[in-house]
């Protein structure tokens, strides 16, 4: 076992020789060449390798500036240049004794966009796995000021400094490849902000939140087991799901990398296990914001879709509805976040449903308003106020509600009411000036409220700019 284990740690060494030689040449990660996008009006650490104890200059065009650093004993150097506002295209030269030339850069906005399957699914769509209008979306996606960075898939048991991948241009052959979710977010910033745009996409399918963590964020949970290094065989097919091994290998090399913010989409393959994920959450936020070193950056994130969580594939007695309102809940305790919610957009038995437009356009809107501060649009749906209960009636007031409530001429079905006995049943409920008002004729005291809180639920509530509710309760109860 041993002896895999030290197998592994010498093949982590032979990639890093690969990508920073010590032939004398400078070296640069993948994260820095061509058609790359760098955050505008920022301090941005550019770094790599080069002979060791060599001075090293960056020369900037948007500026005319040179910037100078110095290689240190091993070659590794690392230097600080200020970018300015949007614009471009520029070249940056990096150069010792010779030169590095990066050609066709842009200065903008900067988002890494990291989770699962549903922000992995390209453009394209996936096996039998459709992504609504696609084609045409690919067919009109070029945009020069819109630069895609898709990373490698790699897993570490240790933090390692390189990444796979290369900036590309956005065009039909390189967006039909890439998340359409991370692209048609991407997409709506840079058609309103008219700035450019980067995009790095860094995604698993099929992961827990837990193999996103750095080892520093896992070891404040005590129900989470983190893996014996010397027993590698054993992890096999549980490989991407182990704890810290896909931030080693994914996430770990972007630290410092200067980005305005993340997008993230995850949280199916911790259905089972609800009442861990807000704290998981609340971690992995705190987590990366202390690895990337670079502030209290934005952090959006989608709440997962209603499916039809079959005991086959995900053990009896699933609600996912738990999993939602734990997303939900975490939206209010960690700052500079937001979440989408996406309960009008689900498929009964498609995990990975077609509507992606939605979704980066949903995430789009927090970040408009959230990040740049746009005034006049919405970017939450409907969140519970207040519960007033007065006899049989029960009076539901919401936020983000100012211009009201709509179920677009369609009866309100998803509302539930229980009382001290704690059965629920099916509740007639009716938009007024106010909010929402219920009541059930089998339920003659009622003490509880559920929303939409069933695995597979078409959502029906919605504020007047069209963003729905998310699933909800009143009551603390375990089923």
């Amino acid at each position: 076992m041993r002896k895999v284990f030290n197998f592994l740690r010498l093949s982590v060494l032979f990639l890093t020789v690969l990508s920073f030689s010590a032939s004398g040449e400078i070296k640069l990660p993948f994260l820095f060449g061509d058609n790359m996008v760098l955050q505008q009006q920022a301090q941005v650490k550019l770094w790599g390798k080069a002979t060791p104890q060599k001075t090293i200059a960056v020369t900037t065009s948007w500026n005319n500036k040179k910037y100078i650093g110095k290689s240190g004993s091993d070659g590794s150097w690392s230097i600080k240049i200020a970018t300015p506002q949007a614009g471009g295209p520029y070249q940056i030269i990096i150069s010792d004794s010779k030169r590095l030339v990066l050609d066709n850069v842009l200065i903008g906005e900067v988002w890494f966009c990291s989770g699962q399957s549903n922000m992995g699914m390209t453009l394209k769509g996936g096996l039998n796995s459709p992504v609504f209008n696609s084609n045409a979306s690919i067919a009109n996606s070029a945009n020069k000021s819109i630069r895609l960075f898709t990373v490698g898939r790699k897993t570490s048991l240790e933090p390692v400094s390189e990444l796979q991948g290369i900036w590309k241009e956005c065009e039909p052959g390189t967006t039909s490849g890439f998340s359409a979710v991370a692209y048609f977010f991407g997409e709506m910033l840079q058609r309103t902000l008219k700035v450019p745009v980067g995009l790095i996409n860094s995604s698993w399918g099929g992961t827990t939140i837990e193999a996103w963590m750095g080892e520093n964020g896992i070891k404040k949970f005590d129900f989470v087991t983190f893996p014996n290094k010397t027993e590698t065989e054993k992890l096999n097919e549980k490989w991407p799901k182990t704890p810290s091994i896909l931030f080693n290998g994914m996430v770990n090399p972007m630290k410092g990398f200067s980005i305005r913010g993340v997008i993230w989409y995850q949280g199916e393959d911790n259905v089972r296990r609800p009442e861990q994920y807000m704290k998981l959450m609340q971690g992995l936020v705190e987590n990366w914001r202390e690895e990337w070193a670079i502030g209290n950056f934005p952090f959006y994130y989608v709440q997962i879709a209603p499916f039809e969580y079959g005991p086959n594939n995900y053990g009896p007695n699933i609600n996912s509805a738990f999993l939602r309102e734990a997303q939900l809940k975490a939206s209010s305790t960690i700052n500079n976040s937001g979440m989408v919610c996406l309960l009008d957009a689900g498929e009964k038995d498609n995990i990975h449903p077609g509507n992606k437009k939605v979704v980066g356009e949903r995430l789009a809107y927090l970040s408009l308003s959230g990040t740049y501060g746009m005034k006049g649009i919405q970017f939450s749906g409907p969140v519970l106020k207040e519960m007033v209960i007065e006899g049989r009636l029960v009076n539901l007031t919401f936020d983000h509600a100012e211009n009201g409530l709509t179920s677009f001429g369609k009866e309100l079905e998803n509302f539930e009411v229980a009382g001290k006995n704690k059965q629920f049943y099916p509740a007639k409920a009716f938009i007024t000036k106010e909010g929402v008002t219920l009541f059930s004729e089998l339920v003659a005291e009622p003490v509880a409220v559920r929303y939409a809180f069933k695995n597979f639920v078409t959502g029906d509530l919605y504020n007047t700019e069209g963003l729905p509710a998310s699933s909800f309760r009143t009551d603390t109860w375990d089923k």
